[in-house]
């Protein structure tokens, strides 16, 4: 159940409309709520932050990469947070009671259902009666330009191109159709994270989101290789490597332990066709990487390619997971007294 403003929100659609036409009926109605157009044209005006740990030592952070989740307690966890998000969408859910936030970034509608079940696992204790602030950040509206320059695209609810709206859509019909009580406080997606080159090309205004565990409050931010720890790499490469992974299908990758406030990262497969296709791609040179590897090559980031290749290099040396994963199991990484992360 999805309330804006303290309100149940509902769509009306016919009983003849496609399951793709209701969703797409949600998802335009929360984008044109007044309500949340005005806390888009908030989000919008806020100045992003650039998160380091080396700036800040004394915070605990928790950061995830794509297709991970994690669900923190702000009694352990002061921020929480993820960026790197283009065509993908940061999802927060945050238990008004008791804190609990959790944080995920969504990558394909294929993994909402049972992510968003994953997510709420130890979000909700009380059953269907708690009350839980959402917000999503990402997912620019990356249309072909006929669909772009379409000013009546809201009123005929065509079948949009691009990888981000079929994502905001699934999330939204899925929140909505869950029994529990989703209050949508930030939908800054599509339309309102997008801005537009003198050309008419598409760029996300932000990539990135930070939650204040203690009050849930949300800022943009983006975050540099010292803060997207710990194994960045080993992390970055599961990614990659769970879409031939069977025991990860439909699911977002397991990163984080919520009661001992350390990172458990689940092992993940690769295979040779893998290794073979890497060894393939090192050879290309850094705009066809670009190209072939990137669903939005414009919007990425400066080191976008750089970190391909340092994940390509870790995986060349390793070819084999189990290296990385000895006996199969998980990679531990705990807090220091330093504030850094330690490998158990």
């Amino acid at each position: 159940m999805i309330f804006v403003g303290g309100l149940p929100f509902s769509t009306e659609s016919s009983s003849s409309s496609s399951s793709q036409r209701s969703e797409s009926d949600a998802l335009f109605g929360l984008m044109e709520h007044p309500i949340l157009v005005s806390a888009s044209q908030s989000f919008k005006c806020t100045q992003e932050r650039k998160v380091s740990a080396l700036d800040d030592s004394d915070s605990k952070y928790v950061y995830i990469f794509q297709r991970e989740y994690a669900t923190v307690d702000s009694a352990l966890v002061h921020y929480v947070g993820t960026d790197e998000a283009t065509t993908c969408v940061g999802l927060v859910i945050r238990n008004r009671r008791n804190g609990m936030t959790s944080v995920a970034h969504l990558d394909s509608p294929t993994i909402v259902d049972i992510g968003l079940a994953q997510m709420l696992l130890l979000v909700v204790h009380d059953g269907f009666d708690a009350e839980l602030d959402v917000h999503l950040i990402g997912g620019f509206d990356d249309v072909s330009p006929n669909h772009a320059n379409d000013s009546t695209i809201s009123q005929s609810h065509v079948e949009l191109d691009g990888y981000s709206f079929p994502l905001c859509a699934k999330i939204i019909e899925t929140l909505r159709r869950r029994q529990e009580k989703f209050h949508i406080q930030t939908l800054f997606v599509l339309g309102h994270n997008t801005k537009r080159d003198s050309q008419g090309n598409a760029y996300p205004i932000f990539t990135g989101l930070l939650v204040e565990t203690s009050t849930g409050s949300l800022i943009p931010a983006s975050f540099d290789r010292t803060s997207r720890c710990p194994d960045e790499i080993v992390r970055r490469i599961r990614l990659s490597s769970c879409y031939e992974d069977a025991s990860w299908n439909g699911k977002l990758l397991e990163t984080y332990d919520t009661q001992t406030d350390r990172f458990v990262i689940s092992p993940c497969c690769w295979t040779l066709r893998q290794l073979r296709i890497i060894k393939t791609l090192q050879h290309l040179c850094d705009a066809e990487i670009l190209l072939t590897c990137s669903t939005s090559p414009s919007a990425e980031a400066p080191d976008f390619v750089e970190t391909l290749r340092r994940q390509w290099n870790h995986l060349i040396k390793h070819p084999d997971w189990r290296q990385s994963f000895p006996k199969k199991q998980a990679r531990v990484f705990e807090r220091t007294a330093g504030g850094d992360w330690k490998r158990c």
